[in-house]
């Protein structure tokens, strides 16, 4: 019963884990989660909370005690900018912890073991063209990742399905389509499309500057999955008994520019779109869900306008805060 089992969630400090901490003690779990920070923007529901660096073994051991299932969301990443010119450092890290994570779960006797791999997995020969044919579970081979952060995802699927078939470790994999909503990172390099643009459009909004900066010609296209339908989608496949990789988006594509032309409405405002160079990853992407219906009996439901207004809403009373400060301070 979930009122008598013990989660762990690795990663509990960031955006996805934050949330997932509080959806399953919504649902009667005891959770701990374990990060290297704690949550930037709100308390975290944790019924324990541990500072540790998973890339050391002594700390995954630490964090896995006890433990009856683990969702390890536990990564160094960011959006484009940041996973385009930190690789190494992105391969390395992220392996240690996967590494860890899972050898302790299975020392520790973890019944269930749900890993959080990505859409970078897929092959960039099927993602070279804006009208991108949705991509299946089975597309991700033979394999060409994009980048260093997709290989690394791909290597611990794999590592995964062995230690299923190994140890007997029941493991989940989800492929996740572009997650996104409020309390995540929106500054600093490390934020994702929908909340940069939630930033620029709300600075365009309280500066009366109507001009928006986007990476490369802006037809580049993906979908975006609003972040309760993917703890919720979370909660269902850890719970149901398709051990092979899922994908878990929205199917809905769009352009970076349609998705600006969103933010914009959002804010009750109009944008002057500016082209400029900057990394725009693969020309186009969307997630296949054909699987995800039939395995989950179940796909995301919020749409992709309703979760931009209450992403936006976020965004823009942070940036009016910060505003507020730079204007008090320059006074």
């Amino acid at each position: 019963m979930a009122l008598k089992t013990r989660v762990l969630v690795t990663g509990a400090g960031g955006f996805i884990g934050h949330h997932l901490v509080s959806y399953l003690k919504g649902l009667g779990y005891w959770v701990r989660g374990v990060d290297l920070k704690r949550p930037e923007y709100a308390r975290t529901a944790a019924d324990e909370f541990l500072l540790l660096d998973l890339r050391r073994w002594e700390n995954c051991v630490a964090a896995a005690r006890q433990i009856e299932e683990v969702y390890a969301l536990a990564a160094d990443m960011g959006g484009m900018g940041f996973i385009s010119s930190h690789h190494a450092q992105i391969l390395y890290n992220n392996s240690t912890i996967n590494l860890h994570t899972l050898e302790a779960a299975r020392q520790a006797g973890v019944r269930r073991y749900l890993y959080s791999s990505s859409a970078c997995v897929y092959p960039e020969f099927r993602q070279t063209a804006a009208a991108v044919v949705p991509l299946k579970e089975e597309d991700a081979y033979p394999a060409q990742p994009q980048d260093a952060y997709g290989w690394e995802k791909l290597v611990t699927e794999r590592l995964c399905t062995h230690y299923r078939e190994d140890y007997g470790l029941e493991t989940r994999i989800v492929r996740f389509h572009n997650i996104f909503g409020p309390l995540g990172t929106w500054e600093g390099g490390r934020e994702k499309a929908p909340a940069a643009l939630c930033r620029k459009v709300a600075i365009a909004k309280l500066t009366d500057n109507p001009q928006i900066d986007i990476w490369g010609d802006g037809l580049q296209t993906r979908s975006f999955c609003y972040i309760d339908d993917c703890v919720t989608g979370l909660h269902k496949l850890m719970r149901s008994n398709h051990r092979e990789p899922l994908n878990l988006g929205q199917d809905r594509m769009v352009t970076i520019n349609e998705l600006a032309e969103m933010v914009a409405a959002a804010a009750g405002i109009r944008v002057v779109q500016r082209h400029i160079e900057g990394p725009q990853g693969v020309r186009g992407r969307n997630s296949d869900n054909t699987r995800l219906r039939a395995v989950l009996g179940w796909e995301p439901r919020i749409a992709l306008e309703e979760g931009l207004k209450r992403t936006y809403l976020w965004i823009e009373a942070l940036v009016r805060q910060d505003l507020g400060g730079r204007r008090a301070v320059s006074g």
